[in-house]
């Protein structure tokens, strides 16, 4: 594996003209990212209210465009409409949950095996450093914390699959995941230990030149047995009849 993506062109960087902006957001972009920050904050919770006219004025904008973000975060899953209420946070729910978490297993296997080939030795250096991070938290457990490394340790596996799609649909569950559940990991905290173990191992099958279908179900597997360990904890009696993922 080398240090840079092969086939890389030389740095040209001192010679290149200046790249071309990119474009700014639509203000309907800018809302729905305004809205989607403060729910992935918490600082909009479940069942907030979601008041069109406020969040216009804070925004400088009509309440068009607002509206506009608020039906794509509906779509999302992030937002719902109540008759005679209007538009509120989500309320968390173990049902959809359990959907994201079985549906973002797929999702991100097939992402991090479509990634695994392009992951340069500084990608997987990076990914074990964070690892390692996680371990030293065992210590003192902090599940925010480990939660937030753990998603940058999966980012850095997926972020190098070519197929924009496929991130988009990997982020936009774990976004969801963000306001169904502060961290799982607080929930079982045991569960914590044998990921770190399972991050190396996925680790190792990149590093190797596993075949992809071996790394896209470790990848799988890893997502499913968290799933697995809450559901355990948490619903015991269902748990029994969970598809194996």
């Amino acid at each position: 594996m080398d240090a840079t993506t092969p086939g890389a062109a030389p740095d040209r960087r001192a010679t290149q003209a200046p790249a071309t902006p990119a474009p700014s957001r639509s203000k309907s972009q800018q809302a729905y990212h305004w809205i989607k920050d403060r729910i992935a904050s918490q600082e909009f919770t479940p069942g907030y209210r979601l008041v069109l006219g406020t969040i216009a004025g804070e925004l400088d904008m009509s309440v068009v465009p607002v509206r506009e973000a608020i039906r794509q975060l509906e779509a999302e899953g992030l937002v719902m409409f109540e008759r005679n209420v209007g538009a509120r946070v989500s309320m968390v729910d173990d049902t959809a949950y359990r959907f994201s978490m079985q549906s973002l297993s797929i999702l991100e296997g097939a992402a991090t095996a479509l990634s695994a080939r392009a992951l340069t030795t500084h990608d997987v250096r990076r990914a074990r450093q964070v690892n390692e991070l996680m371990v030293e938290t065992l210590e003192h457990f902090d599940p925010r914390a480990f939660t937030a490394l753990n998603q940058e340790f999966h980012a850095i596996l997926f972020e190098r699959c070519a197929n924009p799609r496929m991130l988009e649909l990997v982020q936009a569950e774990w976004a969801r995941l963000g306001h169904l559940r502060d961290s799982t990991f607080s929930f079982v905290p045991g569960r914590a230990a044998e990921s770190v173990r399972e991050h190396e191992n996925i680790l190792v099958l990149i590093e190797t030149g596993a075949p992809l279908a071996e790394i896209e179900k470790a990848s799988r597997r890893h997502r499913s047995a968290t799933l697995d360990a809450y559901m355990i904890h948490e619903h015991p009696d269902e748990a029994l009849g969970l598809p194996a993922f």
